[in-house]
């Protein structure tokens, strides 16, 4: 990691994440409808990576835990999150937090990360990382490879290398969301989001 993206993770308050977007009543990112909250920042750079804007540390839009747990809670279609990227688990000890939170909420928790299980189990592991995988209820894990794409509309992941890990086990029949669908949300300022794409997160103005 550069120094500009080591000051930039300094620079954000505790009690609060970076986030790269958000919208809710997703129904291409999980079991059910869900929001959806994707972090800023990731080292990977993977080759044909869905969301480069995501890679840089710097600051895009600070939020706080209260604000966001309030946004997820307050729209009654929302069963549960999921958090993409980016990578999650730079940021987990806020993320693990706002899970515990979300599931004394009723709220089911769900991760995409661009490392494996077994990284994240690891003395290796981003900070917190043990912590918000005892809140998850599914995790899928795994770097995007592009020579391993799949880009099947039935399939759960992107690629062949990528698992799903399912650690509730009232989530077991409930693997019925696909990787390469497109779905768009419009904002109320007008901006138009397209997720669910293979994990896409793109923007754009009406």
């Amino acid at each position: 990691m550069v120094k500009d993206e080591k000051q930039h993770e300094m620079e954000i308050p505790p009690g609060f994440l970076n986030i790269m977007g958000y919208v809710d009543r997703s129904q291409v990112n999980g079991p059910g409808v869900r929001a959806v909250v994707w972090l800023q920042g990731c080292r990977r750079a993977c080759p044909q990576c869905f969301n480069p804007q995501s890679w840089s540390f710097a600051i895009n839009q600070l939020i706080s835990i209260d604000e966001i747990y309030n946004r997820i809670v307050a729209e009654p279609e929302n069963e549960g999150v999921t958090f993409s990227g980016g990578e999650p688990f730079w940021q987990a000890p806020e993320l693990a937090e706002l899970a515990q939170r979300l599931h004394s909420a009723g709220l089911g928790v769900m991760s995409f990360s661009g490392f494996t299980l077994a990284e994240l189990q690891s003395s290796q592991a981003p900070k917190g990382a043990r912590q918000l995988l005892e809140q998850l209820d599914i995790l899928v894990d795994g770097p995007y490879v592009a020579s391993l794409a799949i880009n099947d509309s039935s399939s759960l992941v992107s690629s062949k290398n990528q698992q799903v890990h399912v650690f509730n086990p009232l989530y077991r029949d409930r693997l019925d969301w696909a990787s390469d669908q497109l779905e768009i949300h419009i904002l109320k300022d007008g901006t138009r989001i397209f997720t669910g794409f293979r994990g896409q997160l793109t923007t754009g103005l009406t």
